[in-house]
């Protein structure tokens, strides 16, 4: 993966991000549950969050060039999918077995801020910085 097409990701699920948090905030509050419209909120917060932290891997690429960075990223990619995808299905589908694959997407989310910090040890331990 370049650093162009993660950037690319990036702002592509921060779009989505945005959008979903409005069509929360605007359109689901009256439909959905306050139990269902928190958790569409978990997905928007953790949806966010991630896709910055696919900008901040794009940033680094050319800093510390690494496998481990685009594992990362991936890892991300992948924990959103199937963190904030499954809680969104959860909320306005109300299917419970959906909140059981969540904790995989968490697990991608914690692989992937391991990998990165791995990227980061091995990058200080070749005598370069980062900035």
């Amino acid at each position: 993966m370049t650093q162009r097409q993660l950037i690319i990701l990036a702002a592509i699920n921060m779009l989505i991000a945005v959008a979903a948090g409005a069509f929360g905030a605007h359109g689901l509050k009256n439909i959905l549950t306050p139990e269902m419209l928190a958790i569409w909120h978990t997905a928007v917060s953790y949806q966010t969050s991630h896709a910055l932290g696919l900008f901040g891997i794009a940033l680094l690429m050319p800093r510390v060039p690494s496998l481990w960075l685009t594992r990362s990223a991936a890892a991300m990619l992948i924990g959103i999918v199937i963190f904030s995808g499954s809680l969104y299905v959860l909320a306005v589908s109300g299917v419970r077995w959906l909140g059981a694959i969540t904790p995989i997407g968490g697990l991608a989310f914690l692989l992937a801020w391991a990998m990165l910090a791995w990227a980061a040890y091995r990058d200080m331990k070749s005598g370069t910085t980062l900035f």
